[in-house]
């Protein structure tokens, strides 16, 4: 019998060109889904990858999940976050209107995410 979870958790990061570079985001879903194994965790982009934050929600609304996270996984608010993340969420809103959806800060404005930062930073000075 499998496991049917209730609950979704989706890193939305930006999207490149290259395809090595998912590979950290990749690693950070991985590890975050062993953290977390009785929830979904998934990757979505925002631009020039796949899959995208629409089809990714979609797929998990039709497993049955009714609560999904967005986590931002870009350093700061920037016009991706205040325009453009907004307008995806109320695409998704509107087309899962059972959906509970909820979105959090960019994860690098996180208070313990800017002290990690800061320690590889000074870390670095010793190199």
């Amino acid at each position: 019998m499998t496991h049917s979870t209730q609950r979704g958790l989706v890193l939305f990061a930006h999207g490149a060109r290259a395809a090595s570079w998912a590979a950290p985001f990749e690693r950070l879903r991985d590890a975050t889904q062993a953290q977390a194994p009785d929830c979904a965790v998934t990757l979505a982009f925002l631009e020039l990858m796949t899959p995208n934050l629409p089809d990714t929600v979609a797929a998990m609304v039709a497993r049955g999940i009714a609560h999904v996270t967005v986590v931002p996984v870009f350093l700061g608010q920037g016009g991706h976050l205040l325009r453009d993340l907004p307008a995806l969420c109320d695409t998704i809103r509107a087309a899962h209107p059972g959906l509970n959806l909820n979105v959090v800060g960019a994860i690098g404005e996180d208070p313990g995410v800017q002290r990690a930062m800061t320690d590889y930073c000074v870390a670095a000075l010793g190199n």
